[in-house]
């Protein structure tokens, strides 16, 4: 297990359009690092994700400090090897540049003291969670369309309440198939939070399709609470939560810390 953090220097920020380039320009660095294209990418791909901590401007996105994390021994080990100045790519289609040269690495120590059974956290990136259904009938004119793309098994909606899921049931089942064991913990959300802040869904563009559509996935952000034994929580930590988590979705940070810079 290993999480890093690459940071830029306090006046330095990179602006992008889409977040499938930060995957891209973390995915050359892996390469280049050592790993496999079928260690980091793909239906089998080891357990990996990250996090683009920045904001928005006039010009678009900004990102100031990626912070990269694995549950996984292999990729621990090849995690060592990962050089800045590799977490690069350029997209002419899009006019988007990204390069992480000139960002310092700092590992982040495991949180997850001997015996602890709870751990507070928010989402540096948005909790995906979705839903398959059968067909559904199309909204009137005068409603919103539900959040979905069309999937080979109907419509999949992603959900954008926390409370509209069993979120321990959807965050177990997902964990406890990346660590190949039962993985139980409880997670609740911060009542307050929720109450204060009842529409927490966030939608990421995550690129840009032919004829200039964009693909996308909506994710939820507030602060949890998980329950559970050392090891489970640990690998929480490392693996983050839901879905897409190699795409830059689910990564975790404490909450007493914040988001930082």
């Amino acid at each position: 297990m290993r999480r890093i953090r690459l940071q830029l220097s306090k006046k330095d920020n990179i602006h992008y359009k889409y977040l499938d380039i930060l995957h891209d320009a973390l995915v050359n660095a892996w390469r280049k690092a050592g790993a496999t294209s079928e260690q980091i990418t793909g239906m089998n791909a080891l357990p990996w994700n990250f996090a683009a901590l920045g904001g928005q401007n006039k010009r678009g996105k900004m990102v100031h400090t990626l912070i990269v994390s694995t549950p996984d021994a292999t990729l621990a080990k090849i995690l060592r090897c990962l050089n800045p100045a590799d977490i690069r790519y350029t997209r002419a289609s899009t006019v988007e540049h990204v390069d992480f040269a000139g960002a310092q690495i700092t590992i982040e120590d495991d949180p997850i003291l001997p015996n602890q059974n709870a751990l507070g956290v928010l989402m540096l990136s948005p909790l995906a969670i979705r839903q398959r259904q059968g067909k559904i009938s199309p909204p009137s004119p005068k409603e919103e369309p539900p959040p979905f793309r069309k999937g080979g098994q109907g419509r999949i909606y992603w959900h954008t309440h926390l409370g509209e899921c069993d979120l321990s049931a959807a965050i177990n089942h997902r964990l406890s198939r990346i660590a190949g064991r039962d993985i139980q913990l409880q997670v609740q959300p911060d009542n307050l939070y929720i109450r204060c802040n009842p529409d927490h869904s966030v939608l990421v563009p995550i690129k840009q399709m032919r004829q200039g559509k964009n693909a996308f996935v909506i994710g939820m952000s507030a602060p949890l609470v998980l329950m559970g034994c050392e090891n489970d929580l640990r690998f929480a930590w490392y693996a983050g939560l839901g879905e897409k988590t190699r795409n830059g979705f689910g990564c975790i940070g404490l909450a007493e810390q914040g988001v930082g810079r």
